[in-house]
């Protein structure tokens, strides 16, 4: 227990995290579950509900470009955090992605392949149950698996809602989230037009994604990539769960696209060291341009403000337009 309090003793780091992780997650699904975000671009479709085998279920949000044209078959960005990524009049820090107006310009500027997004809500408190990457989280010792189960994010709140599943959150997203899509919208099902991207808890979940399922997706995009997995990263395992579970797990070079990045400021000041070692093992697997990508974006924070102000960089890496034979 002794090395899990040190790596979670609460500082203003912390303090950071309760605001730009914690607030972002139960506060936007609790308060803006049901309001449809607005776009200046393109269309929001909101989903039915659908109902889930694996996952509680939760609103999803669609946008389709300007012109679509159901015809065409179009790529697919499946994306975390969904409340946070269109409207910033609807988010708890008043903040979004701008996610529509990005991928419109692009599209236009005949930059990148056509795509639709396709913007998973989280569900708020279960946000770090649903997004830790379930089989490194098992790799650990049962003792610090439960001392971790037992962290709070603030007083009184536990960090984990409940048992880690995001094994299920992605079974989800490909057994029952990726066919209703094929179904109701013009799409390219195919491993080369379908990708995943998120931030943070999301970029964790998006890595892991790819390599669960690498017959599935295409390439994946992990902005400001939650290493530490809790709030430091003094005396803390999981860092080293992630590292030796990629070690095992990578899929060859070649074959994917596998996009990185992070900033230097707030939360984000834990990363640097932590994502060079990332760096180092794709290295050393054989990895490189232009399928991998890892960058640091000097001088920035951890927020979605950050995150849209560089998003034409991952999304022009991942939907480059195919070069022809």
């Amino acid at each position: 227990m002794a090395v899990i309090k040190k790596c979670y003793r609460l500082g203003w780091l912390s303090g950071l995290l309760y605001g730009l992780v914690v607030s972002s997650s139960l506060l936007a699904a609790d308060d803006n579950a049901a309001i449809l975000p607005k776009v200046t671009v393109g269309q929001l479709v909101r989903l039915p509900e659908i109902a889930s085998a694996y996952v509680p279920s939760r609103p999803i949000d669609v946008w389709i470009p300007a012109g679509y044209n159901s015809r065409q078959r179009y790529a697919v960005l499946y994306m975390h955090d969904g409340q946070m990524l269109f409207d910033a009049s609807k988010t708890w820090n008043g903040q979004s992605w701008q996610v529509a107006e990005t991928a419109q310009w692009l599209q236009q500027q005949g930059e990148v392949r056509p795509f639709i997004v396709v913007g998973i809500h989280n569900i708020g408190a279960a946000r770090h149950s649903e997004y830790f990457p379930q089989q490194p989280f098992l790799s650990l010792p049962e003792a610090v698996q439960q001392q971790l189960y037992q962290l709070d994010r603030a007083p009184g709140v536990s960090l984990f809602a409940g048992a880690v599943y995001s094994d299920n959150y992605l079974r989800f997203l490909v057994t029952e989230l990726k066919p209703y899509i094929e179904q109701h919208f013009a799409t390219d099902p195919s491993r080369e037009a379908t990708f995943i991207m998120g931030s943070s808890m999301g970029g964790l979940i998006s890595w892991y994604a790819q390599t669960q399922y690498p017959q599935v997706f295409g390439g994946a995009a992990a902005l400001s990539t939650h290493w530490p997995g809790t709030f430091s990263v003094e005396n803390n395992p999981i860092p080293q769960a992630f590292l030796s579970y990629l070690e095992q797990q990578l899929p060859a070079a070649g074959q994917h696209k596998w996009y990185f990045d992070y900033g230097d400021q707030t939360l984000d000041a834990l990363y640097p060291p932590l994502q060079q070692e990332v760096d180092r093992l794709f290295r050393r697997k054989g990895f490189s341009a232009p399928l991998w990508h890892s960058e640091l974006f000097a001088g920035t924070d951890h927020s979605e403000q950050a995150w849209a102000a560089r998003l034409a960089t991952p999304l022009r890496f991942l939907l480059a337009k195919p070069t022809k034979e």
